[in-house]
């Protein structure tokens, strides 16, 4: 479960996320809407751990999600496909992630495969489309099994099939 409460973010005068309250309940499908600069991507950094705020709360099964031993076990996230180093292959890159949180390397195959990147696990992801770091980043998410998924405009350019 997902406990927000009072969340609040503020970058020097500008206040990304003000006073945020919400809960996602096992089993459940929770989207943010809003204008760009709403504050949307923010709110994931915070529950992530990957930003601290500057007052309230964020928690994943009632503590910080940095507190969770071997994250990708517990949450996967998608926040942004283009930050990977560009000059590793597929496979090399989930290898890395697989290792660092205690994940059986046969995951690396099974992700690469659910997220249709069987045929380019070799490649360079700096010659990977949008698309393909896009289904590279949702493969990362996959990867540990986690029970929750975190995704930040998971559809960036994706295809038809993509989508599906």
């Amino acid at each position: 479960m997902i406990e927000v409460s009072e969340l609040t973010k503020r970058y020097g005068q500008t206040t990304a996320v003000k006073n945020l309250t919400f809960t996602v309940r096992p089993g459940q499908v929770t989207g943010f809407l809003g204008p760009n600069g709403a504050g949307k991507s923010t709110t994931l950094r915070l529950i992530l751990g990957l930003q601290t705020p500057t007052a309230g709360t964020a928690t994943i099964d009632g503590r910080p999600f940095r507190h969770h031993p071997r994250g990708l076990r517990h949450a996967g996230a998608l926040l942004d496909a283009g930050d990977v180093h560009g000059g590793r292959s597929a496979v090399a890159h989930l290898t890395a992630l697989a290792r660092s949180n205690r994940i059986p390397r046969a995951r690396v195959d099974e992700a690469l495969d659910a997220a249709g990147l069987a045929g380019a696990a070799r490649r360079r992801i700096g010659r990977f489309s949008l698309g393909m770091k896009q289904r590279l980043g949702i493969a990362s998410a996959l990867l540990g099994d986690p029970p929750l998924l975190l995704f930040d405009e998971p559809l960036n350019g994706l295809d038809p099939q993509g989508v599906r």
